[in-house]
């Protein structure tokens, strides 16, 4: 821990509640993001949003009023809001930079601050590295006023309808089930759905701060209930969005998990081949290296980053890229904005498979599965509270495996945290063989194992082999 007992990671701020995360620690950061916005902003204006965990309507108001101290003009969204609607905010308002109170998809004991530019994306590396410079510098300026609040999904809503065919979606009679998981999506992507004549029917609309009981990541595990809804009732498919509803997770009729490898795929050759949506592609360290397969480099440029989306975004404002993705289920698109939106995500899927002509999403993956083969990937989570685990991967660094799981390994990349310590490794094998890729994460007592190769066997052997190397921690 630094000397302020405050953490940034990949993206802002996220710890458990009451402590480090407290009215006074967000009153700390509110300032020093105030010492950043008089330094660096043009318009002294920021906007700022919140999901529905524990105090996140508070602390939000808390922050505005730290801003409104320090003579800087506020727009706070008058209810609970997805993250991309800061994002947008950012842009369609001219703002100098965003704040969302939100710990995303961690579990209900957690909350933070996610931090965007005026572009709508999140802080890079040295926007952060900026904040928490002044953290402390200056003592605390806030006044105990009312904010006034504002609408920020109005004119989300038009920008959506500029962007997407939704006559195509309710032309193909499409009928969906969506999870928003008790979180930041309520009823949002329903009653955009609705409001074109698409059917639509939501579970898990109201907020709540415990997300009626589950961690709020749209995966397999986590989504039961939606499954349970799709397999009693006649739909499409089922779109599930995180806690703060910027990732999404999607189920076929059946109640299926759709793996989301092959989600990225889709997605990626729809929007840049059928749209032709001009630019690269950017993708983190876990995509599936199919992508690299379906776009050879003589059409169009695949950039690799670490995990975690703002390297996408990142890359995504450098290069102009059209499409971002990651694993977790963040997706990017150039002409909206590049940021994770899972409701902008959601409807490009629709539209994707609205066109398609197909009568089920089964029929679209099998069709798929034909034309690019099978992905054999898989990721495992193993809690980890030893100190130790951020010595393996330094380890392995300085000193690599010849081989993995019997397969031979061509190379190691190693990726370091805003502090210069390596936080993730990924070993290459050779022939394009497979992939393993270990992160230790930040803010939860967490080991992630990644892994792709030819074989749901060999895949399962390279999981094994990265389980072995924390066995001692």
């Amino acid at each position: 821990m630094n000397k302020h007992g405050i953490i940034f990671g990949t993206d802002g701020w996220r710890d458990l509640m009451g402590s480090p995360v407290n009215t006074q620690n967000i009153r700390r950061v509110a300032q020093a993001f105030a010492g950043y916005v008089h330094d660096e902003g043009i318009r002294q204006k920021v906007a700022i949003g919140f999901d529905g965990r524990t105090s996140s309507e508070v602390y939000a108001t808390d922050f505005a009023r730290v801003l409104v101290a320090n003579n800087i003009e506020v727009l706070l969204s008058d209810r609970i809001i997805p993250t991309p609607l800061v994002s947008f905010a950012c842009i369609h308002e001219q703002c100098d930079a965003g704040v969302m109170i939100t710990a995303s998809h961690n579990p209900p004991a957690y909350n933070g601050i996610k931090f965007k530019s005026s572009g709508g994306n999140p802080f890079t590396l040295q926007q952060t590295r900026e904040v928490e410079s002044r953290i402390d510098r200056l003592p605390v300026r806030f006044k105990q006023k009312s904010i006034p609040a504002g609408d920020f999904t109005r004119e989300y809503i038009r920008h959506l309808e500029k962007l997407i065919d939704f006559k195509a979606i309710a032309g193909s009679g499409i009928h969906v089930a969506i999870d928003s998981m008790a979180g930041a999506g309520a009823h949002l992507l329903e009653n955009v759905l609705r409001l074109h004549g698409i059917r639509a029917d939501t579970i898990f609309g109201k907020p709540q701060a415990d997300f009626g009981g589950r961690i709020p990541e749209p995966i397999a595990r986590n989504l039961q209930p939606l499954a349970t809804k799709l397999r009693e009732n006649r739909y499409f498919c089922g779109l599930a969005t995180d806690g703060d509803a910027d990732r999404l997770g999607i189920m076929t009729g059946a109640g299926h998990w759709m793996n989301i490898q092959e989600c990225i795929l889709y997605l990626a050759e729809y929007y840049c081949r059928e749209r032709n949506i001009t630019g690269p592609l950017v993708k983190t360290a876990s995509v599936t290296d199919k992508l690299n397969e379906l776009f050879p480099a003589a059409e169009r440029r695949v950039i690799e980053v670490p995990v975690g989306f703002k390297y996408i975004a990142e890359s995504m404002v450098e290069h102009q890229a059209a499409f971002g993705a990651e694993e977790s289920g963040g997706f990017g698109f150039g002409e909206h904005f590049p940021d994770r939106d899972g409701i902008f995500s959601a409807l490009v899927f629709l539209e994707m498979v609205a066109r398609s002509g197909h009568q089920s999403l089964d029929a679209l993956i099998c069709e798929k599965r034909n034309k690019f083969g099978v992905i054999h990937y898989n990721r495992i989570d193993l809690k980890n509270n030893n100190p130790l685990r951020h010595k393996v991967l330094h380890g392995l660094s300085k000193d690599p495996p010849g081989t993995v799981a019997g397969l031979e390994v061509d190379k190691t990349v190693p990726y370091t945290n805003s502090r210069g310590n390596i936080n993730g490794l990924k070993i290459v094998m050779k022939n394009r063989s497979g992939w393993l890729l270990m992160r230790v994460s930040e803010t939860e007592p967490m080991v992630r194992i990644y892994a792709e190769a030819g074989s749901e066997m060999a895949t399962g052997a390279l999981l094994k082999a990265g389980r072995a190397y924390f066995a001692g921690t």
